[in-house]
């Protein structure tokens, strides 16, 4: 499309900003949250627990609120209402930090927290209508985000405790609530065609495979996302700034996919994008898990971070957009931040968490073996479903 973004009344940088607080919120969290923890004297299990929770409750909460959305049709009250709930449960945080009130307020913040991106994606595709292949150039913001978040607080925590992380985050999840308040809601509505079942949509083979793959791509990310700064610090005595400026760079890599996705859809199937990038993900964590020494062979496994995220998710989104229709996109889209952040995410939190004490080779290992496991079901199953919509090339 030539048309620019001004021209189409998107409001780009609307839409960008919330996706850049909100990835802010993550790249404070998942880098620093199990130092943070390991700060207050918590052990590797409970590193493990603490951190599946913010993505077990990804298993329920985004369903909850999609189906919310999709009957209500109040798809952007729910995102206020959720970040706003989040931000003051959150605070609970300054309050007290033993365990099981952690868990609590963990637990609570989460199930509103994940309220909000699912259906901010249906939204900003309802911005761009005919223009869905240009959201990877909005979704960039948010890794923008995250960049700033994680390279920010590497320095800062180089010089004050990490016992100041919660202020960090719950500063972010205001400004999430700010932004969610300075747009309208251009999402798919109600009336819009859905075509057939939701659920005779999901049992299709192919689209089955496909939660599958999803559910097993992001648990191989669980050590990664709960354990990664903790390894390079205590294992290989990196700094936290060395640390941060690793996560930074894998973002930077997903960002620079992210500008050229829509170029990419257009010339290569949906099913061999999802492939690749699982099998770059599987050489990623090997090669984190026992070349971590080497700063140079980190610095390559931190760029395949465009593949094993950036490609994987442009590709998801595209895949959940030609398969579900009308007002099917809101449950969709929460499903697949469910299985796959959620469960997957949680599951991988957990089996780290139980492994990483004993080894962190063997830990990273097994991570690569699930991603490989996705990536051979793919082979086998993804191929395009005979009720796809969109571009048939892209199944």
């Amino acid at each position: 499309m030539s048309l620019s973004f001004a021209q189409q009344a998107i409001p780009y940088w609307r839409l960008s900003g919330f996706y850049f607080f909100y990835f802010a919120v993550v790249g404070t969290l998942i880098p620093y949250w199990g130092v943070y923890l390991k700060d207050l004297g918590y052990s590797s299990q409970d590193v493990g627990v603490l951190s599946a929770i913010i993505m077990a409750t990804r298993i329920i909460a985004p369903n909850f609120w999609g189906w919310l959305a999709d009957h209500t049709r109040q798809r952007l009250r729910i995102i206020r209402v959720g970040s706003f709930a989040a931000c003051i449960i959150f605070a609970g945080i300054l309050l007290d930090q033993r365990y099981w009130w952690l868990v609590l307020v963990v637990s609570c913040y989460t199930f509103f927290w994940h309220a909000v991106l699912p259906q901010f994606e249906v939204i900003t595709l309802g911005y761009l209508g005919n223009n869905y292949h240009r959201y990877s150039q909005i979704r960039l913001w948010g890794s923008l985000g995250f960049i700033a978040a994680v390279v920010g607080l590497g320095l800062v925590f180089d010089v004050l405790p990490v016992r100041y992380l919660p202020l960090f985050i719950l500063t972010f999840l205001i400004l999430i609530w700010l932004s969610s308040l300075s747009l309208q809601d251009a999402s798919i509505k109600k009336s819009d065609t859905a075509r057939g079942g939701f659920l005779q949509l999901v049992l299709q083979p192919g689209m089955l495979c496909f939660l599958v793959a999803s559910f097993l791509l992001q648990l191989s990310h669980g050590p990664y996302y709960t354990f990664y700064t903790l390894y390079l610090v205590e294992n290989y005595a990196y700094t936290s700034t060395a640390a941060g400026l690793l996560w930074a760079l894998g973002v930077l890599a997903e960002v620079a996919i992210f500008i050229v996705m829509h170029r990419l859809l257009p010339q290569f199937s949906l099913r061999h994008l999802l492939i690749f990038s699982l099998v770059a993900t599987a050489v990623r964590w090997l090669l984190i898990g026992f070349y971590a020494d080497s700063l140079a062979i980190l610095l390559f496994a931190q760029l395949l971070h465009a593949c094993s995220f950036g490609i994987a998710h442009a590709a998801a989104i595209e895949w959940i957009r030609i398969h579900f229709q009308g007002s099917h996109q809101g449950q969709a889209q929460a499903m697949y931040s469910s299985l796959g952040f959620g469960a997957g995410g949680a599951a991988g939190a957990l089996i780290g968490g139980l492994l990483w004490d004993y080894s962190a080779a063997m830990t990273y290992t097994l991570a690569a073996a699930a991603v490989l496991l996705a990536a051979v079901l793919c082979v086998v199953w993804l191929y395009p479903s005979s009720d796809a919509v969109g571009h048939p090339h892209h199944g």
